[in-house]
């Protein structure tokens, strides 16, 4: 009776909280999304498309383009330098494990506007990394890195690189070594064997944290103010401009919204896409 008893109050409470601080918050800004401004008010209780409307301009397209392009970069790069970090920690000895993965969960401990503002230090004109260049006589002019795609770029592989060690770690760390010792005992080569075993097994890490970085990073308004600049927005940049300058609030829902809908649809595709890998290996087997 008392475990029952937990199990719905338990229960209550996470529903209860997910309805308070989650799906009303996110029926309130769709809601929104529909009215029409209102400059004494903030918003006008008149249903309108005319936010939707104005997305389509060629300026916002523009904002929303740069901003897949700018989070698939980093999102590949991520990939590209988490992969193998991922594969060299799942690989050591299991008493130095903890500690690497401890490592890599330390920068959670710190605010991420933070660490943003810690890296304007290392990028800036005189800046960490301008100084050590020049000391050494790599360049002979400081690097102008600060207000350019490279430093947003930069940002968000710097506050993100965790996401995708994590989730590829979890899917190495599963990977059956006796598979890889069959492999080389019938002859297939490192190539061989990363591209059809390793791979393979470890791509639902790959994806999960191809999405646990790319999602996240189109909304990082905060990195392209601090390292940007005003020629490198993000869509996040709009949402926080109609929303605390401009007051704009039903194109800011709205904008808000349509970023929702594009997670959610990369989302189902994901699904979609790993249900139809498992009913082909399954009919495979």
């Amino acid at each position: 009776m008392r475990a029952n008893g937990f199990r719905n109050v338990a229960v209550t409470l996470i529903v209860g909280w997910l309805l308070l601080f989650v799906f009303l918050p996110n029926l309130m800004i769709i809601v929104t999304s529909f009215m029409t401004r209102d400059h004494a008010s903030l918003i006008s209780l008149v249903f309108s498309l005319d936010s939707y409307g104005r997305l389509l301009d060629p300026l916002y397209v523009k904002v929303l383009g740069h901003s897949l392009l700018m989070a698939g970069i980093a999102t590949l790069l991520c990939l590209l330098l988490g992969y193998p970090f991922a594969f060299i920690i799942a690989r050591l000895p299991a008493r130095i494990r903890p500690l690497m993965l401890f490592l890599v969960i330390v920068p959670f401990w710190t605010n991420s506007l933070i660490r943003t503002y810690a890296l304007k230090v290392v990028l800036g004109t005189k800046g960490l990394l301008n100084t050590v260049l020049l000391s050494v006589g790599l360049i002979e002019q400081p690097l102008r890195i600060m207000f350019t795609e490279v430093a947003v770029i930069i940002g968000l592989v710097y506050i993100l690189l965790p996401f995708m060690v994590l989730p590829l770690y979890s899917a190495i760390d599963k990977l059956d070594g006796r598979l890889l010792e069959a492999a080389q005992d019938l002859g297939a080569g490192a190539l061989a064997r990363f591209f059809r075993i390793i791979l393979p097994l470890t791509l639902p890490g790959i994806v999960a944290g191809c999405l646990l970085v790319f999602l996240p990073a189109l909304g990082m308004f905060y990195i392209s103010d601090l390292l940007g600049g005003a020629k490198n927005l993000l869509i996040g940049n709009i949402i926080k401009t109609q929303f605390l300058n401009i007051r704009d609030w039903p194109f800011g829902a709205a904008t808000s919204v349509t970023l929702t809908v594009l997670m959610a649809g990369m989302m189902f595709l994901y699904y979609r896409a790993a249900k139809m890998l498992n009913k082909k290996v399954s009919i495979d087997d």
